[in-house]
C-alpha cells in the first residue's frame, strides 16, 4: 500500500560526516513522504518535476512619500514543478500577509498604505516546492523626499565686475541624492544658459560665473529637481548686483574640483573642473602619463569630462588645468575602478548516483575579490569550496552559491537531485549500426541511465571482449576498436548491471573502405592580387558521399560568404582558386577529403608577396622647438624587401596627415629611426609611419602617443598693418591676427608701437589677447587727422618676434560740426512720412545721415534710428502710428561721431484708412464686358476720408495686372477671353488704402469667341489739364489692332471743372 504524503514540512539540523572531516549542516523543506519513500527504496527518479526558478526578482524603489497611490509592489515570480508557493521577509523578520496591510498577487508584495517607520527596510521572496527553497536577491524599500527651500530671504551680492562670483544652492534634505540642478533668472522658467564663463555643478547645485559683467544683473533662484520621486523646489531669489568698478584681470583660481573617484566597471564618470579667472580661463583635460580614453568626451565649455562605459585601463590620475595670459591653475584626483561580482562559473541543476561524490565549482570575478558562500534551501550552508562525499537522500535540495562584494551580490541557482535507477537504455538507446573505415578507429557508445553507477561488459556473438592492444573499454562504457580491419565486422552486445537491475543492447560495426588523398597541393607564390589556385583529388569508398573542406591557418573558409575572393573550380570540386589575393589570404591552407566515417587532409603553403606591413612599437625622442627623433620596429616586409619609409605628421589645427620631413631626407629601408626636422614649435603633434617596397606603400602604423614640441620666439610678423578712423581723439591700429600654428608658445600676443611721422621716439603697446587684431589708442592731446606710423610684432613667453613693416595711418577726425539744412518731411499715409534735407557744405567728410524719430507718446532716449550713406538725402519713415503726432532729427555723422541736430520737425500722421472693405454687390456680363457695383463705403470719424477707389483687373493666379482709380462704385472691365480673372476694389484715402474686397469673372466660351468677343484687353489712359479720361480698348483680332477705327473709348472716371470743383461723367 503506498502511503499517503503528510501535509507538513520540518527543520532538521544535522551533523553529517565527510570524508573530508566534520561539518554541520542545515537541512529544510523535505516532506515526510520523501524520507518515507527513500527507506521503502523508491527512485527518486519517481518525483515528477523540477525545484523553482526565479524569473521576476524584486529590485530596490523609491517611494514616494507625498505619493497619492497609496500603494507599492515588491515583484517576485518563479516557475516549478509542482508550482512554486511563496513567503517574503523584511529585515529577516518573516511577513504576516494576513494582518490585511499585505497583499499577495502570485509572488509579489502588494503593501497598502506604506508607512516609513513600519515598511522601509530590506526585502526577500523566498520560493518553495517539494523539490527545495531559494531566496531572491535582496531589494531595498525607501522613502524619497524633497524638502522645500526655507522661506527666509537671501542677501543681495554685490560683486565688481570682472571678478568671480560664487552663488550658492545650499539643496535642502532629500532623498535618494539624484538631484539635477538649475538656476532660474529672474522669471521662471527662464533658465540660465551655461557657457565657458558659467557653470551649474551638478555635484553642490551651486552657481559658477568665471567674471561677473553688467549683463549679469539679475535675480537668481536654484532649481532643484529629484527626478526618482518627480518633485522640484526652487530657492528664494539672490539678487546679483554688479559693480561698474572693472577688474584688470586676475589668474584662474580652480573653485570647482572633482575627487578620487570609484567607478563601477561599465558605468559611466562625470569629472567637473571650472575656475574664475579674468579673461575666462580655458580648461584643459589629460591623464597623468597616459593618453585619455577613447570614450572621453569634454563639454562644449571644457568644465565637464564624461568617461562613458569605463574599463580597468582608463583608472588612473586625471588633471584638469586652467589657464588664461595671466597664469594658470592646476588641479588632479585619482580615478578607480572596481567591479560588481561577476560570474566566471556557475553551477547548474545537476543529478548524481547515490553514494557517489560531488565538486560544485562557483567562481566569480570583481573588484574587490567577491567571497562566496551557499545556501540550501534558502538557509546559510557553507562558505567557499564545496565539495560533498558519499551523497545521501538528504543532501537533495535546492542550493545557491553566492557571490558578493562592497558593490554587490549575485546568486546561482541550481537542484541537486540524488538517484537511485536501474539500467535502462530509454533515455540513450545504441545505434543500430556504426561505420568505421578500414585501418581506422571505430567508437561504439554505450551510455546506459542507472544508479548506482553500473557494472559493463561486450561481447561479439559469443566471445566475452576484454581490453587488448587493438581494443578497449572506456570508463564510460563505450567500446573503442583501432586499426579496424574487415573481420571486425559484426554485431557487438552491451551488457550492463548493478544492484537494482540489468539490461543490454547491441550494435551493427560495418567496415568502409578509408579515404585518402591522390593529388595533394603544393605551396604557391603569387603576388597581391593575382590569382592561385590549390589542387586536391581524393579517392573514398563508393557508398559513401565526399566533400571537400578548406581551411587556412587551421580556419574553415566559407567559400559561399567570401566569394570575392574565393571559389570552387568547375571541373573539380576539391580544387580552390584564391581570386585577387590579398595580403591576409597568405597562410598555410589544408584540404579535407571527408566522408562520414573518416577524413584525409594534405596541406601547402600560399606566399603572397605585396607592400609591407605596418611598422609598429612608434617612441618620440630628443623634443626640441623644431625638431624631434622618432623611433620604431620594422614591419614584416611580405616577401620584399623594404626600400624606404614615409613618416607623416598630424596637428589639431587640421584632420588630414602630411608628409614631414626628415633628416637625411630619404630614410633607408633598413632604419628604424629618423630625425624630423622643420616642425613647428609649441605645437602638439602626432606622427605615423609606411613602409614602401618594390610592390608599393604599405598600410600605416597606428599613430603615436600626442607630445608637444618646445617653444621658440615667433618668426613671422602680422601682416595686413594698418588702421585708421574711429572716434575723436582715437588712433585705430589693425593687423591680421597670426593663425595659432605661428604662436610658438603660451602667453602669446602683440607688441604695438606708434610715433606721429617722423617724429620722436616710438611708443610700445602690449596687446597679450592671441585672437586681438586691433588696437585703439586714445589721447586727447591728439589733433584730428594727424598722420601716425605703426608697426606691430608678435611675442610669447620665449621672446618677441620681427616686426611688420613700418605703415602710415592717419588718426581720427572730428565728428562734423555743421548740420543738416532746409530738413521738412512730407506725410504720404497714416505709416508712412518722407524726411528731405540738404547736404551739408562738406559731404565727402561725413560717412553719411542719421534720422532720429519719436513719438508724443515716447521719451527721446527711446528714439528709432534709421542711418543712410551720403549720397542720400532722404528717407522714408515705415511702420508709423496713425493719427500720431512724430518729433523728427537729421544728423550727420563720420566715425568720429554724431553732429549737430537739424531743426526739429513735427509732423502728424494721416489717420487710418477705412477698415471697412467695399461690399461687392453685383457682377454682371453685358455682351463683352462685365460690370461690377459696390455699396459705397463710409469712414468713421478716427479714420481718413474716402476719396475714391482703386480697381485691380489681373488674371487669376497673377500679381500684376491693370490699376484704375475711380470715385465711382461701379466700373466695366472686359470679359477675358482665355482663363479667369479677378476684379479687386479698395478704399483710397489720405491715410493709405483699405481692406480689399474681390470678385472672380470666368473667361469666355467658345461660342462667345467665334462670335467676335475681344482679345488682348488693354487700359490706356489720357490727360488733359482738367480732364482725366480712361478707356478701355480691346480688338477683335491682332490684325485690327492698328485699325484706330475699331477702337472704343469707355469713359470710365469722370473728371472735375476746375472752377466748379464739380464732377461729371
Amino acid at each position: 500500500m503506498k502511503p499517503q504524503p503528510l501535509n507538513c514540512y520540518f527543520v532538521a539540523i544535522c551533523s553529517i560526516f565527510f570524508l573530508a572531516g566534520l561539518r554541520s549542516c542545515s537541512a529544510v523543506g523535505h516532506s515526510v513522504l520523501d524520507v518515507y519513500q527513500v527507506h521503502k527504496g523508491q527512485r527518486q527518479e519517481d518525483l515528477k518535476g523540477y525545484g523553482p526558478i526565479f524569473e521576476e526578482q524584486p529590485i530596490d524603489t523609491v517611494y514616494p512619500e507625498e505619493s497619492s497611490d497609496g500603494r507599492v509592489t515588491m515583484n517576485c515570480r518563479a516557475r516549478g514543478i509542482p508550482a512554486p508557493i511563496y513567503k517574503w521577509k523584511l529585515n529577516n523578520w518573516d511577513i504576516d500577509i494576513t494582518r490585511g496591510r499585505h497583499l499577495m498577487v502570485g509572488g509579489s508584495l502588494e503593501i497598502t498604505n506604506p508607512e516609513k517607520s513600519r515598511d522601509e527596510g530590506t526585502y526577500i521572496c523566498i520560493a518553495s516546492n517539494i523539490h527545495g527553497s531559494i531566496r531572491s536577491r535582496e531589494a531595498n524599500l525607501n522613502f524619497g523626499y524633497l524638502n522645500t527651500f526655507t522661506p527666509e530671504d537671501r542677501p543681495e551680492v554685490k560683486v565688481r565686475e570682472g571678478v568671480g562670483a560664487v552663488l550658492l544652492c545650499d539643496p535642502p534634505r532629500h532623498y535618494p541624492d539624484d538631484l539635477n540642478y538649475r538656476w532660474v533668472l529672474n522669471d521662471f522658467p527662464e533658465f540660465i544658459t551655461l557657457d565657458k564663463r558659467r557653470f551649474v555643478s551638478q555635484t553642490n547645485g551651486n552657481l559658477y560665473i568665471a567674471k561677473v559683467e553688467a549683463s549679469d544683473k539679475g535675480n537668481y533662484s536654484c532649481f532643484v529637481t529629484c527626478n526618482s520621486i518627480a518633485k522640484s523646489v526652487f530657492s528664494s531669489f539672490i539678487p546679483l548686483i554688479p559693480q561698474p568698478d572693472r577688474s584688470k584681470g586676475y589668474l584662474p583660481d580652480i573653485r570647482v574640483k572633482f575627487k578620487d573617484t570609484y567607478a563601477l566597471l561599465g558605468q559611466n564618470v562625470t569629472l567637473e573642473c571650472f575656475a574664475l579667472g579674468n579673461p575666462v580661463p580655458d580648461i584643459r583635460w589629460s591623464k597623468y602619463r597616459e593618453p585619455m580614453p577613447t570614450t572621453a568626451e569634454i563639454s562644449a565649455s571644457g568644465a565637464v569630462l564624461r568617461i562613458y562605459n569605463i574599463q580597468f585601463e582608463d583608472e588612473g590620475t586625471y588633471e584638469c588645468e586652467a589657464e588664461n595670459h595671466k597664469g594658470k591653475d592646476k588641479h588632479s584626483a585619482n580615478v578607480y575602478v572596481q567591479a560588481m561580482p561577476e560570474w566566471v562559473e556557475h553551477i547548474n541543476d545537476t543529478e548524481r548516483d547515490l553514494g557517489s561524490d560531488l565538486h560544485w565549482v562557483c567562481t566569480a570575478a570583481g573588484k574587490p575579490i567577491p567571497t562566496i558562500r551557499w545556501l540550501k534551501n534558502g538557509l546559510p550552508y557553507w562558505k567557499g569550496e564545496l565539495r560533498l562525499y558519499d551523497l545521501k537522500f538528504d543532501d537533495a535540495g535546492m542550493y545557491q552559491c553566492v557571490a558578493e562584494n562592497i558593490h554587490g551580490i549575485i546568486y546561482s541557482n541550481a537542484e541537486l537531485k540524488i538517484i537511485v535507477l536501474p539500467p535502462t537504455f530509454e533515455f540513450y538507446p545504441m545505434k543500430k549500426k556504426v561505420l568505421a573505415a578500414r585501418g581506422g578507429q571505430a567508437i561504439i557508445e554505450c551510455k546506459p541511465r542507472a544508479a548506482p553507477r553500473p557494472r559493463i561488459t561486450w561481447s561479439r556473438g559469443t566471445e566475452i571482449l576484454v581490453n587488448s592492444t587493438r581494443m578497449r573499454i572506456w570508463y564510460d562504457g563505450s567500446l573503442e576498436i583501432i586499426n579496424v580491419t574487415r573481420t571486425d565486422a559484426g554485431n557487438y552486445t552491451c551488457f550492463v548491471e548493478n544492484n537494482k537491475g540489468k539490461a543490454n543492447s547491441s550494435s551493427t560495426l560495418v567496415v568502409t573502405d578509408s579515404t585518402r588523398i591522390t593529388l595533394a597541393p603544393t605551396n604557391v607564390d603569387v603576388t597581391v592580387g593575382h590569382n592561385a589556385t590549390m589542387q586536391c583529388h581524393a579517392d573514398h569508398d563508393p557508398t559513401l558521399d565526399l566533400t571537400f573542406i578548406w581551411t587556412l591557418n587551421g580556419y574553415p573558409i566559407d567559400v559561399d560568404k567570401e566569394s570575392d575572393h574565393y571559389e570552387r573550380s568547375i571541373m573539380n570540386n576539391g580544387e580552390l582558386i584564391v581570386k585577387n589575393a590579398q595580403l591576409r589570404h597568405a597562410g598555410r591552407y589544408t584540404c579535407v577529403a571527408q566522408t562520414i566515417v573518416d577524413n584525409a587532409t594534405a596541406s601547402a603553403d600560399l606566399v603572397v608577396r605585396g607592400p609591407p606591413g605596418p611598422p609598429g612599437g612608434l617612441r618620440i625622442e630628443d623634443i626640441r622647438s623644431t625638431s624631434v627623433v622618432i623611433l620604431w620596429s620594422r614591419g614584416t616586409d611580405n616577401h620584399s624587401p623594404i626600400s624606404n619609409y614615409t613618416i607623416q605628421s598630424r596637428i589639431p589645427l587640421h584632420d588630414d596627415w602630411k608628409d614631414t620631413k626628415t633628416d637625411p631626407p630619404i630614410v633607408e629601408g633598413n632604419a628604424e629611426s629618423a630625425k624630423l626636422i622643420d616642425l613647428i614649435p609649441w605645437m602638439e603633434y602626432e606622427f605615423r609611419i609606411m613602409a614602401t617596397n618594390t610592390l608599393g606603400t604599405g598600410e600605416p602604423s597606428i599613430p603615436s602617443q600626442k607630445i608637444r614640441t618646445e617653444g621658440a620666439p615667433p618668426n613671422v610678423a602680422p601682416s595686413d598693418v594698418g588702421g585708421g578712423g574711429g572716434r575723436n581723439r582715437e588712433l585705430t591700429i589693425t593687423w591680421m591676427p597670426l593663425p595659432r600654428e605661428y604662436h610658438f608658445g603660451h602667453n602669446f600676443g602683440y607688441i604695438v608701437s606708434f610715433r606721429p611721422f617722423n617724429e620722436g621716439a616710438w611708443k610700445r603697446v602690449t596687446v597679450p589677447q592671441p585672437e586681438a587684431g586691433r588696437y585703439v589708442h586714445k589721447d586727447e592731446s591728439m589733433l584730428p587727422y594727424s598722420q601716425y606710423q605703426v608697426k606691430v610684432k608678435a611675442f610669447n613667453n620665449k621672446g618677441e618676434g620681427p616686426e611688420s613693416l613700418t605703415v602710415a595711418i592717419y588718426s581720427a577726425e572730428d565728428a562734423p560740426t555743421e548740420k543738416p539744412k532746409r530738413a521738412e518731411v512730407k506725410v504720404r499715409s497714416a505709416t508712412e512720412v518722407t524726411v528731405i534735407w540738404q547736404h551739408v557744405a562738406h559731404p565727402e567728410k561725413v560717412n553719411g545721415y542719421e534720422v532720429r524719430y519719436w513719438s508724443a507718446y515716447e521719451k527721446e532716449v527711446a528714439a528709432n534710428r534709421v542711418q543712410v550713406s551720403n549720397q542720400n538725402f532722404s528717407v522714408r519713415l515705415e511702420n508709423l502710428k496713425p493719427d500720431t503726432r512724430y518729433t523728427a532729427e537729421v544728423f550727420a555723422f563720420n566715425s568720429a561721431g554724431i553732429g549737430p541736430a537739424s531743426d526739429r520737425l513735427s509732423f502728424t500722421t494721416q489717420k487710418a484708412p477705412p477698415r471697412q472693405k467695399p461690399k461687392i454687390t453685383s457682377s454682371v456680363k453685358s455682351g463683352s464686358k462685365y460690370i461690377i457695383t459696390w455699396d459705397h463705403v463710409r469712414s468713421d470719424s478716427n479714420e481718413s476720408d474716402v476719396k475714391g477707389y482703386k480697381v485691380l483687373y489681373r488674371p487669376d493666379g497673377q500679381y500684376n495686372g491693370t490699376l484704375v482709380t475711380t470715385g465711382k462704385h461701379y466700373i466695366e472691365v472686359p470679359a477675358p477671353v482665355k482663363g479667369q480673372y479677378v476684379v479687386e476694389v479698395r478704399v483710397h484715402s489720405d491715410g493709405g488704402d483699405g481692406e480689399v474686397a474681390q470678385v472672380k469673372i470666368p473667361g469666355s466660351s467658345p461660342e462667345d469667341c467665334a462670335s467676335g468677343s475681344p482679345v488682348n484687353p488693354e487700359f490706356e489712359s489720357e490727360h488733359t489739364a482738367w480732364l482725366r479720361m480712361y478707356r478701355m480698348v480691346w480688338y477683335k483680332s491682332k490684325e485690327e489692332k492698328d485699325v484706330s477705327a475699331s477702337a472704343i473709348k469707355v469713359l470710365l472716371l469722370g473728371y472735375k471743372d476746375p472752377a466748379t470743383q464739380q464732377g461729371a461723367i
